[in-house]
């Protein structure tokens, strides 16, 4: 397993994952370090937009170059590298960009595994649009891990 984070050069891998979902600093689950280490023995790369050196103080704007890189990197990574693109919905978090990054993903067509509890605050969204794209709801950590595993 390699791990590539945001900002570092991302290199495709044979199967490569991107970790799409609820990263909202202090309030989500640090869900990505779990699927890290579930997939330790695994031939994959993983594409991690958890960037540790985050600063939310940067301005959210295409100027900044910071936040600019931060976007295109998960862009090239959730569009061009992966083949398999993992989706959590905190249940505590809002995660409006992970919204859109599911559509993205959706209409991409790529192989699309999506992490949504019934609490989440968009989860009737979110059922709705991956029901009309043919892909599975799945409210069970552990089930979730082992449809991952059944993808690779």
């Amino acid at each position: 397993m390699k791990e590539i984070k945001a900002p570092e050069i991302i290199t495709k891998g044979n199967t490569t994952i991107f970790l799409a979902g609820s990263i909202e600093m202090n309030t989500a689950a640090e869900w990505q370090r779990v699927i890290i280490e579930k997939l330790q023995d695994k031939d994959v790369t993983i594409l991690n937009p958890r960037r540790l050196a985050w600063d939310s103080t940067w301005v959210q704007d295409i100027s900044n170059p910071e936040f600019n890189a931060q976007v295109n990197w998960e862009l090239d990574g959730l569009l061009d590298a992966a083949d398999i693109v993992c989706f959590y919905f905190d249940g505590q978090t809002k995660s409006p960009i992970s919204l859109l990054e599911l559509g993205l993903a959706l209409a991409s067509q790529k192989k699309v595994l999506v992490f949504c509890p019934e609490k989440y605050w968009r989860h009737g969204n979110v059922e709705i649009t991956c029901k009309r794209f043919g892909v599975e709801i799945i409210e069970d950590d552990e089930i979730f891990v082992r449809k991952l595993f059944e993808l690779l």
